[in-house]
């Protein structure tokens, strides 16, 4: 009955495998289950998420980026820490991914805006940031999972990759610095106090743990960047190397989420497979990409659906210029924002509507400027 219970409790807590799972059974009615089903699955990508995944959880659990956050505390006005919180988070998504970056300086932009007593920018501080994860982090194959799945299906080099994202990239950077401004336009000298928010020192002992995890974010970097088809050997050395030094990782590692990838990947290989629905997909989302993608990551969230129209894709551009803003869009557009949302909820129970409210306004004020200039961008081919 305990079992029944947590399970229950998991399904509603995660919505998405919930939703990945519903969507993986359904697929077997659609085309029923084969050999050909599991060979579709993209392994490769789950391999590597895998790898990032449980190396980024070292990164938490062994606090890497501690003197980056201890400088946060040091910061006197409301504006600058608000520009160090939001481009922090900007830049770290692309090597970090969304997700994890949000993880990081969310709970201590929480933390640090309570203790200098300004409470009242915690939420728009938050949207920002927010918007920050999801447009820093597209620049990179390996800032999102849905460019690491991309990324890996398509033939492009890193840099063209790169090169397509980056007009989005900077753009995105100057709009955060406008809206930033914008916030605390009444008064852009306001200041803050927060003390010393943010205590602790590295462990010395831990000293070799830090190296290896660094060695390791290199290594699964260098894996995607060259497309080396000795990923399966890299993969098991990371395996290996978490379970010799640091197997508790291995238990910590989001399970969850390579979870919901391998149910939405075994979904669009049963829906590519089916003749009528295929040919229905094959002549509506072809050439509409990026309103496809928009769309329909507001009922699935931009991952799944970065996995159900690769098959029926012919501009890559436009896909990924569409999935890289669906977060702006709602919660659900992207796990990153449903991510954001749930740690303020735990920090601030009652808040979320006020939360949601906020979040509307700024992001859907940010897609308003971005989404017809990208459209005419996402005609740009590869």
């Amino acid at each position: 009955m305990n079992i029944l219970k947590k399970t229950l409790a998991l399904f509603k807590k995660e919505v998405m495998l919930s939703v990945s799972l519903l969507a993986a059974a359904v697929s077997f009615f659609i085309t029923p289950p084969s050999a050909a089903t599991l060979k579709a699955v993209d392994w490769k990508t789950l391999a590597t998420l895998f790898m990032l995944l449980s190396v980024l959880e070292g990164f938490k659990k062994e606090n890497i980026f501690l003197p980056l956050l201890q400088k946060s505390g040091k910061i006197k006005s409301v504006k600058n820490l608000t520009l160090f919180l939001v481009f922090s988070v900007f830049f770290t998504s692309m090597f970090v991914t969304n997700d994890v970056s949000l993880i990081i300086f969310v709970p201590l932009t929480i933390m640090l805006f309570r203790a200098g007593g300004k409470e009242q920018y915690t939420i728009s501080v938050l949207v920002l940031e927010n918007i920050a994860a999801v447009r820093g982090s597209l620049l990179t194959p390996f800032g999102s999972p849905q460019n690491l799945f991309l990324f890996s299906q398509s033939k492009s080099s890193a840099f063209n990759f790169m090169l397509h994202m980056s007009p989005l990239w900077v753009g995105s950077a100057v709009l955060l610095f406008v809206f930033i401004h914008i916030l605390y336009r009444k008064n852009l000298k306001e200041e803050i106090s927060s003390g010393d928010a943010f205590e602790g020192k590295w462990n010395y002992e831990s000293r070799k743990l830090r190296i290896i995890y660094v060695l390791l974010f290199i290594l699964v970097i260098a894996t995607i960047v060259t497309r080396t088809k000795l990923w399966p050997v890299v993969t098991g050395i990371v395996f290996l190397m978490l379970l010799i030094f640091d197997r508790k990782i291995l238990i910590r590692t989001d399970y969850v989420l390579l979870l919901t990838f391998l149910c939405f990947f075994v979904f669009s290989s049963s829906i590519a497979s089916n003749p009528s629905v295929a040919s229905f997909l094959k002549r509506n989302v072809s050439n509409h990409e990026y309103v496809w993608s928009i769309l329909l990551s507001q009922v699935v969230s931009n991952v799944p659906a970065s996995i159900i129209l690769w098959p029926f894709t012919t501009n890559l551009t436009a896909l990924l210029y569409g999935l890289d803003s669906a977060g702006l869009c709602s919660i659900i557009g992207s796990l990153a924002s449903v991510i954001n949302l749930r740690i303020y909820s735990r920090e601030n129970p009652g808040h979320t509507l006020e939360f949601l409210k906020t979040f509307e306004i700024i992001s859907l004020a940010f897609f308003a400027l971005i989404v017809v200039p990208q459209y005419f961008l996402s005609f740009w081919t590869w």
